[in-house]
C-alpha cells in the first residue's frame, strides 16, 4: 500500500473529486482523499492524502491557505465568478476609483469577518446543497459564517477598459472562506457590482505551488517507478503544535493510554506527538492529561 501526501497542481475544468478519481487510477490505490475543495475553474495546490495519511486529512483541511487571482468591478454574476450569468452591471469610468480607495476597502476585511456563502456552493441547508437550490431556481436563507482573513492586498495597478475595472490580488485566509464572496463584498463596499474573474491557490497545508505536480507528471513518474513525489505523513500536521515524546510516553501511547505532558500553559487542545522525528499520534486534551485520538504505530 502507498502512504503519504501529494502536492497536486489541479488544473482548470475538473472538480477536486475528479482529481482524486484520476489519481486512484494512476496509483492503483482506493484510499485517497483531498484536503480543501477547489472549484472547477480554480487551479493550484490541492493537498492529497494516500493510504494511512488520509487519517490526517482533517488537519490539512483546517490549515490556512493563500490564493492569487483577479477581481473585476463593473458587473456581477450568478456564481460570483467568471463562469456565471450576468446579474447586474455598474459601468465604471476610467479614474472613477483610485488605488487608495481600493486598498482601504480591502484592508477593512482583515481579521474575523462574517460571510454569507454563495448560492452556487456545496454548503448544505436542510440537507440539500445550496447549488441544488440554485440550479432549481429556488432561493433559501443562507447561514452566516465567521471566517478569518490574514491578508488581502492588491498586487497590480487598477486597469480600466470597456466600463470595467480589473486588478490582481493576493489573500491569505482560514478554513471555510469563499474568495469569490470576498470579491463580491469588496465591490459592494466600493459601491459597484463585482465578481472574481480568476483564481489559483498558491499554498495550502504548508504545500507550495512551486513544488506541485500535475496529473500527467504524476502519471509519468508512476509509470517509471519513481515515487519521489510522495511526502511523509508528517506534512499533514504542520499546523498542529508538536510535542516530542520520551521512550516511556511513546510506549504508553502505543497501548492507547493517557499521558501527562508537562507543557507550559495554556496547553493546546490538540497536539501532534512525535518520536524520533516521526509522527506517532494525534493527542487530545482531557482535563490535565492527553489521550490519543489517533495512533500511527
Amino acid at each position: 500500500m502507498i502512504n503519504g501526501i501529494i502536492n497536486l497542481k489541479k488544473e482548470a475544468g475538473m472538480t477536486s473529486h475528479d482529481a482524486v478519481f484520476k489519481l486512484r487510477k494512476i496509483l492503483q490505490e482506493k484510499k485517497i482523499g483531498h484536503g480543501g475543495t477547489l472549484d472547477p475553474d480554480v487551479t493550484g495546490v490541492l493537498p492529497i492524502a494516500v493510504g494511512k495519511a488520509t487519517r490526517v486529512l482533517e488537519y490539512m483541511t483546517e490549515s490556512g491557505k493563500v490564493y492569487e487571482g483577479q477581481i473585476t468591478l463593473g458587473y456581477s454574476t450568478t456564481t460570483e465568478d467568471a463562469s456565471g450569468e450576468l446579474v447586474r452591471e455598474t459601468p465604471i469610468k476610467a479614474g472613477q476609483l483610485t488605488d487608495e480607495q481600493v486598498d482601504q476597502a480591502m484592508s477593512s476585511f482583515l481579521g474575523e469577518i462574517t460571510q454569507i456563502p454563495p448560492m452556487y456552493s456545496a454548503v448544505k441547508v436542510n440537507g440539500r446543497k445550496l447549488y441544488d437550490y440554485a440550479r432549481a431556481g429556488e432561493t433559501v436563507e443562507r447561514p452566516q459564517r465567521q471566517v478569518t482573513i490574514g491578508a488581502f492586498v492588491r498586487t497590480s495597478p487598477l486597469s480600466f477598459k470597456d466600463g470595467l475595472c480589473r486588478f490582481d490580488f493576493r489573500v491569505a485566509c482560514g478554513k471555510g472562506t469563499y474568495v469569490r464572496t470576498l470579491a463580491v463584498d469588496l465591490g459592494a463596499k466600493l459601491g459597484c457590482a463585482s465578481h472574481m474573474s480568476a483564481l489559483r491557490r498558491t499554498a495550502s497545508a504548508g504545500l507550495q505551488l512551486e513544488q506541485a505536480h500535475n496529473l500527467s507528471e504524476l502519471a509519468d513518474k508512476v509509470a517509471a517507478g519513481d515515487y519521489d513525489f510522495l511526502l511523509p505523513i508528517e506534512y499533514g500536521v504542520l499546523d498542529l503544535t508538536r510535542v516530542d515524546l520520551s521512550d516511556e510516553q511513546k510506549q504508553e501511547i502505543s497501548f492507547g493510554r493517557f499521558i501527562d505532558l508537562q507543557t507550559e500553559e495554556p496547553q493546546e487542545q490538540v497536539l501532534a506527538a512525535f518520536y524520533q522525528g516521526h509522527l506517532v499520534a494525534i493527542l487530545e486534551k482531557g482535563n490535565q492529561i492527553y489521550k490519543p485520538r489517533k495512533v500511527f504505530i
